[in-house]
């Protein structure tokens, strides 16, 4: 008998549980594949709940009145109400409480931060002073999600009267998807106009098989076409079309702009140029979005055996374990800070220790190195750094220590410092106003400069997370739904 059958059990057996009584219950742990066979294969990491567990640790929600958790959330889903599901073994009903606002539960429930948003308010992981404790609400989503999808219980979203209204949405990212899915809930006719040959967005050029199946993805997509949502692909607008085009020669009422924070940042720094020195942009989106790891594959990846990952956020995580799975033999993450400074999931850092990548920390490069011949990467040399006063994020700052240059061999590179927004549509749409990083301006509606123009999600945060993209979203999706009704 397993534990969480033995422990669900008991808790039948005890009848109504006191709040004493559901502090007791221990978290339940997220099962996982084994980590040096993971290591090399492309299939999820994380095994989902059982039933069994699922109900366990819904049972460890206190139900607070105040519901503190469902304000730690950018889309205000009904945590408690949810939850309360769950704990009941009413596992659709759940998920049908969760899409009154969240449309991608299966996607968030894998990839967002709970423990910086609807976990960090938890009342059970504030009493333990640890987020981390808190009720597993993200595991929670994904189970019922994947129960839906996997029972064949998904059921087809109403749509209103067609209103005669055009909406366009640039960008399929989940800013993108949100607003499409809402405003064709309103009855008008939209179209997703994307730039690659598949929609996603960052879900699907971003983050890794391993960590968020593609099929989930595509899945969401399916259901937005059977709702009668459109979707142009190889459509680069501000190149095939600019936004003017849009609204004029093809007859759009309103535009959504949620096209991302696709540019890379780099160094600045000697032998970027290399052969083998890459952004994480590119790294990923060649094994993600174009599955270079396959024999049959349209487009390569670089053969490396030691590789180094520049940063310390979730995106070099995925860099560093994908790596792995390209057939390096040897993985560092070069950060300049500490452990503790870091702005990856504590998660994403566990599950990449347990599958061999090493850390290096307090460490930069200064320099990449390479052969003057092959023009290939042959080292780092890179400076060593012991922590000084905060900075302005209230992280310690990194200090230089004197004479601490040394190589690290390598023969691969990949940056990952985060994202500038493409400047494309700023460029070639210069009614919208932007910011001097490239973000496009907006009010509290989402509305930018320019008339029937929204935009949300990473062009106008920078780079932030799925579901704060689709609180962005949905702020927008309601604003153009109300001036359509005009």
């Amino acid at each position: 008998m397993s534990d969480a059958v033995k422990i669900l059990d008991e808790l039948k057996a005890k009848g109504e549980l006191t709040n004493k009584d559901r502090m007791a219950i221990p978290q339940q742990e997220m099962p996982t594949r084994e980590p040096l066979v993971r290591a090399r294969q492309m299939d999820e990491v994380a095994l989902g709940y059982t039933k069994e567990q699922a109900i366990v640790e819904a049972n460890r929600c206190l139900q607070c009145k105040n519901q503190p958790c469902v304000s730690g959330c950018p889309v205000n889903v009904r945590i408690p109400d949810f939850i309360a599901e769950v704990a009941k073994g009413e596992f659709k009903k759940a998920v049908d409480v969760i899409k009154t606002t969240n449309l991608l539960p299966a996607i968030c429930g894998r990839v967002c931060p709970q423990e910086k948003q609807c976990q960090a308010q938890c009342t059970v992981g504030k009493v333990y002073k640890d987020a981390e404790k808190s009720v597993c609400i993200g595991r929670l989503e994904r189970f019922v999600a994947d129960y839906e999808r996997e029972n064949d219980l998904t059921t087809q979203m109403q749509i209103a009267p067609s209103t005669g209204k055009k909406v366009a949405i640039v960008g399929s990212g989940p800013a993108g998807l949100t607003v499409a899915a809402d405003c064709r809930r309103a009855g008008h006719d939209v179209t997703v106009f994307e730039a690659f040959h598949k929609a996603g967005g960052v879900m699907v050029y971003g983050i890794p098989e391993f960590r968020l199946p593609k099929s989930i993805v595509q899945n969401e997509v399916k259901n937005l076409e059977k709702m009668g949502v459109k979707f142009e692909y190889n459509t680069l607008v501000g190149r095939t079309s600019t936004v003017q085009q849009i609204l004029t020669e093809k007859g759009f009422d309103a535009a959504f702009i949620g096209t991302g924070a696709g540019l890379p940042k780099f160094f600045g720094i000697p032998g970027e140029n290399y052969i083998g020195v890459f952004s994480a942009n590119e790294y990923l989106t060649r094994a993600n979005l174009m599955k270079a790891y396959k024999e049959d594959a349209a487009t390569p990846f670089y053969h490396a055996k030691t590789v180094v990952v520049c940063g310390g956020g979730n995106v070099a995580m995925d860099a560093a374990r994908m790596a792995l799975r390209l057939g390096a033999e040897k993985v560092y993450v070069v950060y300049r800070r500490t452990r503790a400074e870091m702005p990856a999931r504590r998660e994403e850092v566990a599950h990449a220790e347990e599958e061999g990548v090493e850390f290096r920390f307090l460490e930069n490069p200064v320099e990449i190195l390479g052969d003057a011949e092959t023009g290939k990467v042959t080292a780092i040399k890179a400076l060593s750094y012991e922590l000084g006063e905060p900075d302005a994020s209230g992280r310690r700052k990194p200090v230089e220590i004197k004479g601490s240059e040394h190589d690290i061999p390598c023969d691969a590179v990949i940056v990952a410092l985060g994202n500038n927004s493409n400047p494309l549509i700023s460029q070639t749409t210069p009614e919208i106003n932007v910011d001097t990083k490239g973000h496009i301006l907006v009010d509290e509606k989402q509305s930018t400069s320019m008339t029937k123009v929204w935009a949300g999600g990473d062009i106008v945060l920078g780079a932030a997370t799925v579901i704060l993209a689709m609180g962005e979203g949905r702020k927008a999706a309601q604003s153009i739904n109300e001036y359509l009704a005009k």
